[in-house]
């Protein structure tokens, strides 16, 4: 039986890790936890303004927790609806499906998704890559295998039999990369960990393992990368202990039936953000070079890994 722990607010992290400690004890050997550090959406909650009355449905997925995420692409948003003079309507869903879904029955015009999330709509012809990322002068980011730095653990092996937390059933670096390392050293997949948990988050997942809730997790090297560097209190108690290969960095994208003139103009603002000093400086805050049309080829590891392809 699957348990559910949702927390109405964020400001209370340690008490929902409090109840997560609990059910360890009583829930049976191989179930998997989900766990909810906040609300469920943030749906058109401090949504952009504009003396428009057109609107861009703009859909995020929850790499962090909701209202941290709404704080990373205020500013990005904000640029958007000057450059775009839409009002845009904010939606966040908690799992990276929902957001998929979104995409997917046309509720959305916009989505920042997650690259193993991508791959899966792509491939059903549900939407288009509008532009990627560029950190460190490349379109591409990592999974980090974590642990709390006063652990022994040293490598992914040393994880068996252990508690660990998955971020989403569809994220690459939170939850495939992990699966992938299991099957590659021989091993079954629901036997691997004695136990697993889904945050949601990739800060989320950080939190458990800094308060020694889980012995490990896999999360995405971008986020923690981004509060090593602003909030390196978060990560203070972290080891990395393994880094993935490279994979096609978390895109922009827009539904396939998009208007093209809104599809031209969304690109053109983001391509030429790093042209512009303000827009400069919000990539500097999303410690991002610029972005650059996206190669969908870029993510062939990740359908490899996913099994489309051999």
């Amino acid at each position: 039986m699957k348990n559910y722990f949702i927390m109405k607010s964020i400001i209370l992290p340690f008490c929902a890790l409090v109840l997560v400690s609990c059910n360890f004890s009583n829930q049976n050997q191989k179930d998997t936890t989900v766990v909810d550090f906040s609300e469920q959406s943030l749906e058109n909650i401090n949504s952009t303004k504009s003396e428009s009355n057109q609107k861009l449905r703009v859909a995020v997925s929850a790499i962090i927790t909701p209202r941290e995420t709404f704080i990373y692409y205020e500013d990005l948003l904000n640029y958007i609806t000057e450059k775009l003079h839409y009002h845009i309507e904010f939606k966040q869903r908690k799992t990276y499906e929902e957001v998929n879904k979104l995409l997917a029955n046309n509720e959305v015009d916009l989505a920042f998704i997650c690259s193993g999330a991508y791959v899966i709509e792509k491939d059903k012809n549900n939407i288009e890559l509008l532009a990627v990322p560029v950190t460190n002068g490349r379109p591409f980011y990592q999974a980090y295998i974590i642990v709390h730095k006063s652990s022994n653990i040293e490598n992914f092996e040393q994880l068996k039999g252990k508690k660990f937390t998955y971020t989403d059933p569809l994220s690459n670096t939170g939850k495939l990369y992990a699966e992938i390392r299991i099957k590659e050293l021989g091993y079954d997949l629901d036997t691997y960990f004695d136990k697993t948990i889904y945050s949601y988050a990739h800060d989320a997942s950080i939190q458990l393992v800094a308060k020694k809730m889980v012995d490990g997790a896999t999360i995405d090297g971008l986020i923690f990368e981004y509060l090593a560097k602003f909030y390196p209190e978060k990560v203070k108690n972290i080891k990395i202990i393994e880094k993935s290969e490279d994979y096609g960095i978390p895109p922009i994208v827009v539904p396939t039936n998009i208007d093209p003139k809104i599809k031209l103009k969304l690109k053109n603002i983001l391509l030429n953000l790093h042209n512009d000093s303000i827009g400069k400086k919000i990539l500097n805050k999303l410690l991002i070079d610029k972005f650059i049309e996206g190669d969908d080829e870029n993510y062939n590891s990740i359908r490899k890994n996913l099994g489309y392809i051999k």
